[in-house]
């Protein structure tokens, strides 16, 4: 499968290359990746529209900002050679190193995660999966059962399993990123995550202890009812992919599904929510 890699220039960088990422996301573009410039996204070549990516950047750019767009097709044998060269490792506080299989791990943090980057959202890069390892250091897993929700490289499952949960289940959407997830876990010699390619209604159990989320708002949205389902009095929710416009909105959904507001967290321009199951 053939990728296009979206190149969008902006002047100033910030806010907007993260508002650009959080909206781009939404049309299904898969990787991003930060420079000094702006940002690089991809997206499967087929699914790419360019009058979608017109339309969407001229509504959500403001009149003071100069950007410019470029695209070129990246052959998919060529792919993971150009992460190879562009990946750099992931220190999460003095905790967490998330690590390719190239890189020097003798200069990690205590706890390594091992993972070989792909077009897959969630290699640790993202202040929002750095955000949800944060919450994850100072949870209690040990014998816990885990919903990892658009699970991606399987980043946030794999840590679970390494804090000492028992049961966990990564889900994601994409069938690559679910088989991802499968090589991850044997990288890291897990031996209690089940991978599975779906979406919410793939999901029929429940009573999960903790339950983890980092997708987008609008899908956030739409299945916190069922995260109240699956989950069991008491037990914790964390929620990250979406802006600080957004934390309202998400807190009174959250509210009326019976889920009470602990504290939030933020990087940048991106916010993360953490919640108790109260009723």
């Amino acid at each position: 499968m053939d990728y296009l890699e979206l190149e969008l220039k902006l002047s100033p960088l910030k806010p907007w290359s993260e508002i650009a990422i959080a909206n781009l996301a939404e049309l299904g573009f898969e990787s991003f990746v930060e420079n000094s410039d702006g940002i690089m996204a991809y997206i499967s070549n087929e699914l790419f529209d360019e009058k979608r990516v017109d339309h969407l950047l001229n509504e959500i750019m403001d009149e003071e900002v100069d950007y410019k767009v470029s695209s070129r097709v990246i052959p998919h044998q060529n792919w993971n050679k150009t992460w190879e060269s562009e990946f750099e490792p992931v220190h999460v506080g003095n905790k967490l190193s998330i690590l390719a299989p190239f890189h020097d791990k003798s200069v990690a943090n205590e706890i390594q995660i091992e993972i070989m980057p792909k077009m897959s959202f969630g290699t640790g890069h993202h202040q929002t999966t750095q955000l949800m390892c944060e919450w994850m250091f100072d949870l209690d897993f040990k014998e816990k059962s885990v919903l990892d929700m658009g699970a991606g490289t399987g980043v946030l499952a794999i840590l679970a399993e390494k804090f000492g949960a028992k049961n966990i289940l990564a889900v994601d959407i994409e069938d690559w990123s679910a088989e991802n997830i499968v090589e991850n876990c044997k990288r890291n010699n897990c031996l209690n995550i089940e991978s599975r390619c779906g979406d919410i209604d793939c999901i029929h159990e429940d009573e999960f202890d903790v339950i983890l989320a980092n997708i987008n708002r609008n899908i956030l949205v739409e299945q916190l009812p069922y995260y109240s389902n699956k989950i069991i009095k008491g037990g914790f929710l964390m929620l990250s992919g979406f802006l600080e416009s957004d934390l309202d909105m998400l807190i009174t959904i959250a509210s009326k599904n019976g889920f009470t507001f602990l504290d939030k967290k933020n990087k940048d321009v991106w916010y993360s929510l953490k919640f108790i199951k109260s009723r």
